[in-house]
């Protein structure tokens, strides 16, 4: 998702990797009847999320449970990857002995789930992304700003609030110790970043390292008391977040900024592909494997890459011959670009564009949906502090007792950039009804396990946001040819993606090749272009899941319209993708094709 990908992986992904100890009960029975049996594994994955957000209280936070907000596990130490694995090697064992037998439905669902992705998360432990855990896109500095500053996942409303960040906060020197030895081991390992992300962090960090505590970003719970504290609480709670602030905080992030200065830049590579590094190859394909939730092959991927880019190009020359336009299709990306009409005067217009949409679409969703999220939403733009390598817009997922809104992040920095054109299908995706439609309901299915509710499938997800843009005439937008084409070009912008994530982790292409590639086929800037590849050169193989996750969604519709005929009711199909939450994607086509066949009978 887009999401955001730092918090994701403190948060969620910890969370799907995690596997509680289990009940001394919970053995194997045969003879136990089905709905005793699925009665017995609902009461075990109640027990294993409960122990897993005890394991990982980030996740907690983020799912707006308080009773952690106070712990900050050492998650990239040796001792808790070897407690993770213990965890998930007992809790797989334990699932497999009960097995699958006479389940159904639902039951039969979060079992297949849940067995598969504690298998993979076993797989992926060969290879050592904790050597890496720093880069331009997401680290733990910049995530402990976003928890710390009071705009973030983090409560600062009580007193106890702001105690619970004071602990939290203290631990975090011992993460950046850990974060450091483990980049030790990566160098002696030969498993570094490569030197065109790491030279973008060292600013990252010189922007959050100051003199003073008040100058920094930790400082805004300060500034920012609310008015039913007392004086005496806010005098000591002010002296201490200075201290905090002053003599644990700042010099951490000093060692970290001359680690990485100093000792980690200079032993950086100068190649890109995770296909590099030890056992790279394969690391790739897992990858892969996982992002998509198919068994395609990088190759594969790249050669459907190269079809849906020459298809989308011919119909972004039908959008030409629309509105006239005599030229090449680069003189018509170069137009698009350069022309005055497609810009925003201000900040403020921008914000203002956007939620003018948000109006226009809602009047629309009746029309194309009956499930609909209850969860609040909001429009914000990117904090100033990370905005210049954040992504155009992003979504980031309400709390589950609704306290903490659905919010769509929106990037005001480098506006020259910001096309009035790439705001229609950036909103669908990224919020109604993309994102926040199928986020918001997956945590709303109380029905279902909640590791099932507040996990997650890449490809579906983001699938599904690709696949929401597409509805944007049924939505009401795209009515002006330059929009259409935004939403054209932001489907081109993900088949190159596979294109490009896959030739520069498995075909060795350059980040130079990769941007290049990128302003010769689409209409996308520079500074976009350049943010995008060095985005999929820090996160090999995610990019992959959008194209692919949206051409399963789209041929599971067409398939539906095609055999239903007059019986094909759009609301009814969409409510029957998103209502069992965020599957993988051969799961989504088997209930796709039960419901098409319920319909039928």
């Amino acid at each position: 998702m887009t999401l955001r990908p730092l918090a994701l992986a403190l948060a969620l992904t910890l969370a799907a990797t995690a596997a509680p100890a289990l009940a001394q009960d919970a053995t194997p029975k045969a003879t136990q009847s089905q709905s005793g049996k699925a009665a017995k594994l609902t009461a075990l994955y109640e027990q294993y999320w409960e122990e897993n957000l005890k394991l990982n209280p980030v996740a907690a936070t983020f799912q707006g449970d308080p009773r952690y907000n106070d712990q900050l596990p050492d998650f990239g130490s040796a001792q808790y990857r070897k407690q993770m694995h213990d965890f998930t090697t007992r809790w797989l064992k334990t699932m497999e002995d009960i097995g699958p037998g006479g389940l159904e439905g639902q039951d039969l669902l979060s079992y297949q789930i849940f067995v598969a992705d504690a298998k993979d998360s076993l797989e992926g432990e060969q290879f050592p992304d904790w050597m890496m855990p720093v880069n331009q896109m997401g680290s733990l500095p910049s995530f402990a700003v976003q928890l710390g500053s009071g705009t973030g996942a983090q409560p600062f409303k009580t007193v106890k609030d702001y105690d619970n960040w004071l602990k939290r906060g203290d631990r975090l020197p011992v993460l950046f110790d850990t974060a450091i030895a483990n980049m030790r081991e990566g160098i002696k390992a030969g498993v570094v970043q490569p030197k065109a992300l790491m030279v973008k962090v060292v600013p990252q960090l010189d922007a959050l390292i100051k003199d003073k505590p008040e100058d920094t970003l930790f400082w805004g719970p300060i500034k920012n008391f609310p008015a039913d504290f007392s004086a005496a609480d806010k005098e000591r709670l002010t002296n201490a977040y200075r201290a905090m602030i002053a003599d644990k905080l700042m010099p951490a992030y000093r060692k970290l900024r001359a680690f990485i200065n100093d000792e980690y830049l200079p032993r950086t590579r100068d190649t890109f592909g995770l296909d590099k590094l030890p056992n790279g190859e394969a690391w790739y394909a897992f990858n892969a494997r996982q992002s998509t939730t198919t068994n395609k092959t990088p190759d594969e991927i790249h050669q459907i890459g190269l079809s849906e880019v020459a298809r989308i190009h011919g119909e972004i020359q039908k959008v030409m011959d629309q509105v006239a336009f005599k030229g090449s299709l680069q003189d018509f990306f170069k137009f698009m670009q350069d022309d005055p009409r497609f810009g925003f005067k201000s900040e403020d217009a921008l914000l203002a564009h956007y939620r003018a949409l948000e109006a226009r679409i809602n009047k629309k969703i009746p029309g194309q949906f009956s499930l609909i999220p209850k969860s609040p939403f909001e429009i914000r733009a990117v904090e100033p502090f990370r905005a210049k390598s954040a992504a155009g817009g992003e979504y980031h997922a309400p709390s589950e007792d609704g306290s903490r809104p659905g919010i769509f992040y929106v990037n005001t920095y480098d506006l020259p950039t910001r096309k009035t054109w790439d705001a229609e299908d950036l909103y669908l995706h990224e919020a109604i009804p993309g994102h926040h439609f199928q986020i918001a309901l997956s945590q709303e299915l109380t029905g279902l396990p909640k590791f099932r509710r507040f996990g997650g499938e890449t490809a579906f997800a983001e699938g599904w946001g690709l696949y929401s843009e597409s509805l944007g005439k049924d939505l009401g937008v795209y009515t002006d040819p330059y929009d259409y084409f935004g939403y054209l070009q932001n489907e081109l912008w993900r088949a190159i993606r596979l294109v490009v994530d896959t030739g520069l982790h498995s075909k060795d292409w350059s980040r130079e090749q990769v941007i290049k590639y990128m302003l010769d086929n689409s209409a996308e800037s520079e500074t976009q272009s350049t943010a995008e590849a060095e985005r999929y050169i820090a996160w090999p193989g995610q990019a992959l899941a959008y194209k692919i996750g949206e051409l399963k969604i789209q041929e599971l519709r067409d398939r539906a319209e095609r055999e239903l005929g007059d019986k094909f009711d759009v609301r009814e199909f969409h409510a029957e993708v998103l209502k069992d939450g965020a599957v993988p994607l051969d799961i989504l086509e088997g209930k796709i094709d039960r419901w098409i066949a319920s319909k039928k009978a």
